[in-house]
């Protein structure tokens, strides 16, 4: 096994044993499980130079010697399905899949596997560091004497993404699809340390409702930066993937012209949605709620109210309760889902709901909300204006997290699924 570190500087020497150069990089061509080596870089008086690696005949802690006496001269150019190591991996930012979080590249780890040299690895220890800063033996040996040990870590280069924008051939192929099979929570704490020409990348390649799921589980402020990273109109889809509380709240911390623009690229409904929702204080009931949830009219069997489930499929943010209104909008009761399935299909359900249910008002404040909540143990608290009539319901994780600290809030469970 070498490392890049240890080969770059090296001399590189004609067929006599002449020097000509000396590495400045090497280049290996992406789309295989351990990318080959295709060339080498060389640094002369005057220029770098491209050696194919069909023209080495050596390579080795001494350098590289190669097999042919002229060679090509022409100034050096990056093909779009190459990258250079030390150009484009080495201090760059990448994923560590396994890991889940970005971490930086300290070292390149190369091998000859099936008979050519390739990429099998990225250092990402100390060790790494220590042998660019070229003091790794020493530091070595004092770590033996003080029976320490240097920390090694190397990660697989098929568990591996890299993230510089300027590697155009990682997006030739299917980009960044490890990325999108991770949680979304976990995507999120990496695109939030990602620097914004990284990040763009992995953002072109998550779908709009995997983007829309991860977006949710980041801080305010890196939402607005994401959201100002896009385009109104896939910011406008984006946001039509949320959930229209999420959405509303995150619209609301925009700037009043990039609010427009991307409110006039939304489906009318989903914008008249968000801009409802605006209308209210964000620290009220009516700014906390959402106005997916399921409502039924009270003249209704248990048996019409599961073929109406079933004819809806509802992406509610939650099913677990079933609101019962009259035909004027005015809330009269609730059901739980097990209420509902165990009942006979003819029972009405006005005689199996919980009548005049726990409700807020639009206009309650946060600390009210949360009390409510967790006094009832609910899951979702029903949001009724001076009429009593439902306008949405305010779930348990929006409702903890105003009573609860910032760096628990994202450790809430995720109790619902859209």
């Amino acid at each position: 096994m070498r490392f890049l570190s240890q080969s770059i500087g090296l001399p590189v020497r004609d067929p006599s044993g002449e020097p000509i150069g000396t590495i400045a990089d090497l280049i290996v061509a992406i789309g295989s499980r351990y990318p080959p080596v295709t060339g080498l870089v060389a640094r002369t008086d005057r220029r770098r130079i491209f050696i194919p690696w069909r023209d080495v005949a050596g390579f080795d802690e001494t350098g590289a010697r190669l097999g042919v006496r002229t060679i090509d001269v022409s100034k050096f150019r990056q093909r779009p399905t190459e990258i250079l190591l030390k150009a484009n991996l080495l201090d760059k930012q990448i994923v560590d899949i396994e890991g889940r979080k970005v971490i930086r590249v300290n070292d390149v780890s190369l091998d000859i596997v099936d008979g050519r040299l390739r990429l099998v690895a990225v250092d990402v220890g100390a060790a790494g560091l220590l042998r660019r800063l070229g003091i790794e033996g020493p530091f070595k040996t004092i770590a033996r004497g003080l029976h320490a040990s240097v920390p090694e870590r190397y990660i697989d280069w098929e568990d591996v993404d890299p993230l510089d924008s300027t590697i155009a051939s990682v997006r030739l192929r299917v980009p960044h699809a490890k990325l999108a099979e991770l949680h979304p929570a976990d995507l999120a704490s990496i695109i939030e340390d990602l620097a914004p020409r990284d990040r763009a990348g992995v953002l072109a390649s998550l779908s709009d409702e995997d983007l829309a799921d991860v977006v949710e589980e980041m801080e305010p402020d890196a939402q607005v930066d994401v959201l100002e990273e896009l385009t109104p109109a896939r910011a406008a889809d984006i946001l039509e993937e949320m959930s229209p509380d999420d959405a509303a709240d995150l619209v609301a911390d925009l700037d009043q012209e990039m609010r427009d623009e991307i409110l006039r690229n939304m489906e009318q409904d989903e914008a008249d949605e968000v801009q409802e929702l605006l209308a209210y204080e964000e620290d009220s009931a009516g700014g906390m709620m959402t106005t997916e949830y399921i409502a039924v009219e009270e003249h209704l069997t248990c048996g019409e109210t599961i073929d109406r489930l079933r004819e809806l499929e509802p992406d509610a943010e939650t099913i677990y309760y079933v609101y019962v209104t009259t035909e004027e909008g005015h809330l009269s009761g609730v059901l739980s889902l097990r209420d509902l399935i165990v009942a006979q299909p003819a029972t009405a359900i006005r005689d199996v709901m919980i009548k005049e249910p726990v409700a807020v008002l639009v206009t309650a404040d946060e600390d009210e909300v949360a009390e409510v909540v967790a006094h009832y143990s609910l899951l979702a608290v029903p949001v009724v204006n001076e009429q009593n009539q439902l306008m949405g319901i305010v779930t348990v994780d929006d409702a903890l997290e105003t009573v609860i600290p910032n760096a628990w809030k994202k450790r809430l469970p995720h109790v619902f699924s859209r």
